[in-house]
């Protein structure tokens, strides 16, 4: 290396490492707040399931909680359920969302516009509003009863109080979020590659078989996992339109925490609610990495 070139790469090293140490300044304060809000609390209820007072008062290692947790059962009953609610919406929400992101993605004009409202709409409605809207329409006397009443027929029997009602109000709830990450995904494939599989007769099923849904992987990954996420924790919607035994885990943990004033068993309750998020959680991380690898 030459004198003359010398003093430039050693001012171009100063600049990398002093936008290095701004660049860490910046994200210190964002990364200081998740830990503390978010990594901080779980540990602290992990550590406070598994180390307990004794009948004796010295802390010590207990696993009790769990196990009590998963020999009961109405405490797996409950879990059952929200696993249950989770998949069910989860599947109705991909099934309806992606046609929806499929038409506004290869559609022009007016009524795709108002058919992207229509489906982005429920995002601006609170979840309580949206549980006593659908209680007036579905519930008992609702505007379904009454309409039917209205041209002689029979009563529907009424979603509300069964599982199925917190299963309509997830998917309403979730849908918006579902048809965006949808139709970003869908955004990436380019029209050339759709073009040329027209071009040589491919048709609609052939072209989403083959061209749409492989370069989907991804955009299907990380809407399941935010899906799964936002149902599992779930409470407003649960609270309002679910039956009450079984019932999902939010209002569980609602409910043994305050009613029964059981701070034990509703800190486990949590923790295995985080372990069954945690999957789909590192399934979205570990999305969010490949896709960066894959990048130029």
């Amino acid at each position: 290396m030459s004198t003359d070139t010398a003093p430039a790469v050693l001012r171009r090293h100063r600049s990398m490492r002093r936008g290095s140490s701004i660049g860490l300044l910046l994200v210190a304060l964002p990364v200081f707040l998740v830990a503390w809000l978010v990594v901080f609390p779980i540990l602290s209820a992990v550590v406070g399931t598994i180390f307990v007072r004794g009948p004796n008062g010295a802390t010590e290692f207990s696993l009790a909680s769990y196990r009590f947790f998963f020999t009961d059962g109405y405490s797996l009953g409950n879990l059952w359920l929200t696993l249950w609610t989770t998949a069910v919406c989860g599947i109705l929400l991909l099934a309806i969302g992606l046609p929806i992101a499929l038409y506004l993605r290869f559609s022009q004009g007016r009524f795709a516009a108002y058919v992207q409202g229509m489906a982005i709409f429920p995002m601006f409605v609170p979840s309580i509003i949206l549980a006593y809207a659908l209680i007036r329409t579905i519930g008992p006397n609702g505007t379904v009863d009454l309409l039917l009443n209205s041209v002689g027929l029979l009563k529907l029997r009424t979603p509300y109080l069964t599982p199925w009602g917190p299963v309509i109000g997830l998917v309403w709830d979730n849908l918006p979020l579902t048809v965006l990450m949808l139709t970003s995904g869908l955004s990436s494939i380019s029209n050339s590659a759709i073009e040329a599989a027209r071009d040589v007769g491919a048709r609609p099923l052939r072209v989403f078989v083959s061209i749409i849904l492989p370069r989907m992987g991804n955009s299907l990954l990380v809407t399941a996992s935010f899906a799964v996420l936002g149902i599992f924790s779930a409470f407003t919607l649960p609270y309002v339109l679910g039956s009450a035994s079984p019932e999902m885990m939010g209002p569980f943990m609602q409910r043994t925490f305050a009613d029964m004033n059981d701070p034990l068993n509703a800190m486990t309750q949590a923790v295995i609610t985080f372990g069954f998020c945690l999957i789909f959680g590192i399934l979205y991380i570990r999305s969010i990495a490949r896709n960066r690898e894959a990048q130029p």
